[in-house]
């Protein structure tokens, strides 16, 4: 029993993470029709920035200093690379963001070579107890943020003008643009935000038990994508229940792995991609997605 709380623990802190960047995509997706598969570089980029600057100005200033780097880099793909693309097909803008991706990842890459890259987090390798269960600080802390950033984001949406606009700007753009909305300043902030968020989750992902930032961390983006498809990419609620689905689902196979060695050793990391596909069978748009209607 405590081997299964402590593994359901885990999952549920992975899965928070997870959902962070699975929100990026989501808030991309809704505003402008765009799945960015840069986001594992942009995930990148930010932490690879705040394990660079943290013993000079400290880890809280890092942090934000790789946030903003994450959502400034994310911006400029917008501004340089989507916006002149905007009437192209979604295919093409998916296509180019796979372009940036590999440009982007490769150099970071290079940059870090074959060491691992430490990001100063204050509470280290630290553990957190309960009961007979030890769970990382880090995975904790993680989970405790990522409840608050989402929390914030629901409300956002429910109850202020900003999300009744984006709302509004991804149920019809030309409508909306039409009473007043401007269509243009929520995909920028879509663009911005989700460069921040997969930040947020970079620099947890590269925390303990992790032990610390590598150019594999940046494929987790690939697991969050999973996640926002199998809760639907038009759903906020969708990415909060993706997330943890497949940090669980991810979790119990990695867990119970010698149980399971009848499916091969690291069978945990197909494990998202699995639920994911199973989930899409039976519901095309995803769990909380909207299904398109057409007139025949």
């Amino acid at each position: 029993m405590t081997r299964l709380l402590s593994i359901v623990l885990t999952g549920l802190s992975t899965g928070s993470i997870y959902a962070l960047v699975a929100l990026g995509f989501v808030l991309l997706y809704k505003a402008a029709g765009v799945v960015n598969f840069a986001h594992g570089s942009l995930l990148l980029l930010g932490a690879y920035v705040t394990a660079r600057t943290w013993e000079t100005v400290g880890f809280p200033a890092a942090a934000a200093l790789g946030v903003l780097t994450g959502a400034g880099a994310a911006l400029v793909i917008q501004r340089l690379l989507a916006d002149p693309m905007r009437d192209a097909a979604p295919v093409a803008l998916a296509i180019m963001t796979i372009g940036v991706d590999i440009v982007l990842g490769t150099e970071l890459s290079r940059r870090m070579g074959p060491d691992i890259v430490v990001l100063g987090h204050p509470w280290g390798g630290a553990a957190v107890r309960l009961g007979e269960v030890a769970v990382p600080a880090n995975r904790v802390v993680a989970l405790g943020v990522a409840a608050l950033i989402i929390a914030a984001f629901l409300l956002a949406f429910r109850f202020t003008g900003w999300g009744v606009a984006m709302r509004a700007a991804a149920e019809d753009p030309e409508a909306a643009a039409l009473v007043g909305v401007r269509v243009r300043r929520v995909v920028t902030t879509s663009w911005l935000l989700a460069g921040g968020l997969a930040v947020v989750a970079g620099i947890f992902l590269a925390g303990s038990p992790t032990p610390g930032l590598s150019p594999a961390v940046g494929v987790v983006a690939l697991r969050a994508l999973s996640a926002a498809i199998l809760g639907g990419l038009d759903s906020t609620t969708g990415a909060l229940v993706g997330g943890l689905i497949v940090g669980v689902a991810e979790s119990l196979a990695a867990g119970y792995q010698d149980e399971l060695a009848v499916f091969g050793r690291g069978s945990g990391e197909v494990v998202p991609y699995i639920v994911m596909i199973a989930v899409l069978l039976v519901r095309p748009a995803g769990l909380f997605g909207t299904r398109a209607a057409g007139r025949v």
